[in-house]
């Protein structure tokens, strides 16, 4: 009898299931999603690359909603990354005081606005490598940006994202790194953009970190939490 392989904590996967297996559910779920959220996207409000870096940066630990509040004024003060190097800090700090830990924020968009005027003419970089170089931008916000206004594919690893990968049972990981790694192996790299953006709609929606409602939720039938 072949030694069955222990489950990682917190990982619900389906008894058995192969990798191909996954692929196949996987598949599936995106057609439930796409049926679900066809017009998922970006919640975030933005009419460039730069203001939706800075917009993705602001929603940290932040509803998107009370970003979207702030940073009308704050696009109209600010419309370039030479405006945001220049910027007084104590004035970009107040104005965006509502979305916490804004005084990490404004030095992280400071900065952000310095190394684009520096390094890269005042234009936000595509390249992931590059952009993750910038201050206040890992790998979750340059996805975002790369998804969202590049159109190229990633996986955006938000808290949304990571709790419905688990309870989906695709992946054992809990870093958001190793996260997005995983499902890019369990999801075809055109649906990667428009999967996270319908996985963070559903996880708002249907499955919250709470009181998931798994009564009504449409791809229950190829999701094994609770049960698994």
């Amino acid at each position: 009898m072949a030694k069955r392989t222990p489950r990682q904590k917190g990982d619900p996967r389906m008894p058995g299931e192969s990798v191909e297996q996954k692929k196949a559910r996987a598949k599936r779920l995106i057609r439930g999603l796409r049926k679900l959220y066809a017009d998922a996207d970006c919640a975030l409000q933005h009419r460039s690359a730069l203001e939706l870096l800075v917009a993705t940066i602001l929603s940290a630990q932040c509803t998107d909603e009370r970003v979207n509040q702030v940073t009308p004024k704050l696009f109209a003060k600010y419309e370039d990354a030479h405006a945001y190097a220049d910027a007084d800090p104590d004035e970009l700090e107040e104005l965006i005081r509502t979305t916490g830990f804004f005084r990490n924020k404004a030095r992280s968009i400071l900065g952000l606005g310095r190394a684009l005027v520096e390094d890269h003419a005042g234009e936000v970089p595509r390249e992931m490598e590059d952009l993750v170089r910038l201050p206040g931008v890992g790998r979750k916000t340059a996805n975002v940006l790369r998804g969202t206004w590049f159109g190229l594919p990633g996986i955006t690893v938000d808290t949304h994202v990571k709790r419905l990968a688990g309870r989906m049972g695709l992946t054992g990981e809990t870093d958001p790194v190793k996260i997005e790694f995983a499902l890019q192996k369990v999801f075809p790299e055109k649906d990667w953009t428009f999967t996270s953006h319908a996985l963070i709609w559903h996880g708002r929606r249907v499955c919250n970190a709470r009181r998931p409602e798994c009564d009504r939720c449409a791809l229950r039938p190829d999701c094994p939490f609770p049960d698994g």
